[in-house]
């Protein structure tokens, strides 16, 4: 006696129609990669961009980044080089105001995987943004036209007093001059601050000595005055959290200043070698 034939199996439309699109979702969740996961390289470090680091700074300020002969060099792109050789990639620098880099927005929209900009390392911006281990000693200075008898905030009573916007010499005038008439001047980069002092459009000017003893050699007419001991430290920045390749910049520095990496390029910027 031959079986019937089984009856076919039935499923709603709706049924069919559910488990399809369930599926789709699952292979495009398992398949598409975010834009802010950004690019994985052979040292296997996430970058923002396929085969190169890029690096924010802030034109200019040398000898830390300065643009020579259409290229942009210092001793800030020196070290970083260092890095971008021990991960096989090329260093990419975009120029972009300080306030987008101190604030962290610049790593908050992916601009750049680090920040090197002569940037001192405070309370305020690690909040926003993580640390490498200290690279450069640094300190605030006044600079003046040569002759002028500016060597203290109480020397600058009743006088213009300029500084950079959205820097530590800023937060440091503010503080010191507080009180005292001193009438504070604000510029957008320390390009502009350098050249109102040479140009006598304010008595004297603040920032980090390192780039105020470079900026005296080509401009004999203008000389730094006083150092203020602020103990201040530069930091390489970095997007909060992104720990592996801050852990490989820490690193590569530690490494450089072992084997005289770091000595030799300090002494090709700075004409002399770090005191310990």
């Amino acid at each position: 006696m031959s079986a019937r034939p089984p009856k076919p199996v039935r499923f709603p439309v709706a049924a069919i129609a559910l488990t399809t699109v369930a599926v789709l979702l699952m292979t495009s969740c398992t398949s598409t990669k975010s834009d802010s996961d950004g690019d994985k390289g052979a040292s296997g470090i996430k970058l923002v961009s396929s085969g190169k680091i890029k690096t924010c700074t802030h034109l200019p300020y040398p000898p830390f980044q300065s643009k020579k002969d259409g290229k942009i060099v210092g001793f800030d792109v020196d070290l970083v080089d260092l890095v971008a050789k021990e991960l096989g990639v090329e260093q990419e620098i975009v120029n972009t105001p300080f306030e987008g880099i101190e604030t962290g927005q610049d790593f908050n929209i992916r601009k750049c995987d680090l920040a090197a900009a002569g940037m001192t390392i405070t309370d305020e911006r690690d909040k926003v943004m993580d640390f490498s281990a200290p690279y450069f000693n640094a300190t605030q200075a006044l600079i003046t036209k040569k002759g002028q008898p500016y060597k203290t905030f109480e020397d600058l009573k009743g006088k213009k007093l300029g500084y950079q916007k959205a820097t530590t010499g800023g937060i440091y005038a503010k503080k010191e001059s507080k009180g005292l008439d001193v009438e504070l001047v604000e510029y957008e980069d320390v390009g502009l601050l350098l050249t109102a002092v040479k140009a006598g459009k304010v008595d004297a000017g603040i920032n980090d000595n390192g780039v105020l003893f470079e900026y005296i050699k080509d401009n004999p007419d203008t000389e730094v005055t006083a150092e203020f001991d602020t103990g201040e430290k530069y930091g390489i920045g970095f997007r909060t959290g992104n720990d592996s390749l801050r852990t490989k910049v820490n690193k590569i520095l530690k490494d450089a200043r072992t084997d005289g990496s770091y000595d030799k390029i300090y002494k090709k910027w700075f004409g002399t070698t770090p005191q310990s």
